[in-house]
């Protein structure tokens, strides 16, 4: 993703998922080596907050003009988030803010813009918007349309047109069998190294569990914004290109305690052999999509002590 406007984004359907992709043929795992993703166990949430903006000041020093980072939704970063809302109140960031290019990673969809339970309305009520009026650019994932190919289309055009993604902040979601999901890149969705961004459909448990979870969060939530959110039938979603094409990959888990799944599942990421042949490693991914970090040349992983308790 670092060469602005010279790819063509192609569509392909896998089983009821449709993923965009980067034409180009030859390996896609070529010069993609496994690494060890060497963690580091942090005291608090705030502290983690605190190490990714860190990240942010570093790669303000090391590059010259804007840059572009993908917000994660949940509760990975909200640390983060207070702290960026809060320095936005004032003006002692106000030229890394305007530096900033803004990008989300996933929605729910179709779904209104302003619904309460949208990520775009959390992002607003965690980072404030003062947050909003001080970056270069916000750019959502529009879910408020009848061509919701051709919106993600132009999203991942703009994104490449900036020169790709500076800081990629990821969390890790668990799955079945001890297997995990980043964005929503689901086990078994076909997700292939080339495919940028995907359409998947949505069940009715994810739906309840994105409800309960916003709602536990804060979120201002009315009838209607619950009824709409209950009949999306599909999640839009960056996909493995986007991840691996990011210049740095900045991972957080600050919920095993209540999510108590993830310890498993980011055990199994972190243990798991990666397979050396191309198919072996494709099927490997496919079943397991938190693997992909593993072929990632620069992850900072931030996690509580909590992730490695019994």
């Amino acid at each position: 993703m670092s060469a602005p406007n010279t790819q063509t984004i192609t569509r392909r359907v896998a089983g009821n998922n449709v993923w965009l992709a980067y034409g180009g043929g030859g390996d896609p795992f070529a010069g993609l080596q496994p690494r060890e993703i060497r963690y580091e166990i942090l005291e608090s949430e705030e502290a983690v907050g605190r190490a990714q903006f860190e990240e942010l000041q570093s790669a303000a020093r090391e590059k010259e003009g804007d840059l572009v980072i993908i917000l994660l939704g949940g509760r990975g970063a909200q640390a983060l988030y207070r702290i960026l809302g809060e320095l936005a109140e004032g003006t002692e960031a106000d030229e890394l803010l305007a530096r900033l290019h803004v990008f989300t990673q996933d929605a729910l969809a179709p779904m209104r813009m302003d619904n309460g339970l949208s990520f775009v309305r959390d992002f607003e009520r965690l980072l404030g918007q003062a947050f909003f009026d001080k970056v270069k650019s916000f750019t959502p994932m529009q879910t408020d349309t009848e061509d919701l190919e051709g919106a993600l289309v132009g999203y991942l055009e703009k994104l490449e047109s900036l020169g790709g993604i500076d800081i990629f902040f990821l969390g890790l979601g668990p799955e079945a069998g001890e297997a995990s999901h980043l964005c929503y890149i689901k086990p078994g969705s076909g997700a292939t190294a080339r495919d940028v961004a995907g359409v998947i459909p949505i069940s009715p448990s994810i739906l309840e569990h994105h409800i309960t979870k916003f709602k536990v969060g804060g979120s201002r939530v009315t009838e209607a914004d619950e009824a709409e959110c209950r009949a999306a039938t599909h999640i839009l979603t960056l996909g493995p290109a986007a991840i691996l094409g990011a210049r740095r990959i900045v991972q957080s888990i600050v919920d095993a305690s209540t999510a108590p799944a993830k310890r498993a599942c980011y055990r199994r990421v972190l243990e798991t052999e990666i397979e050396e042949t191309a198919a072996l490693r494709a099927a490997q991914c496919d079943e397991n999509p938190g693997l992909w970090l593993r072929l990632h040349p620069n992850v900072r992983s931030l996690v509580l002590p909590d992730v490695f308790q019994a």
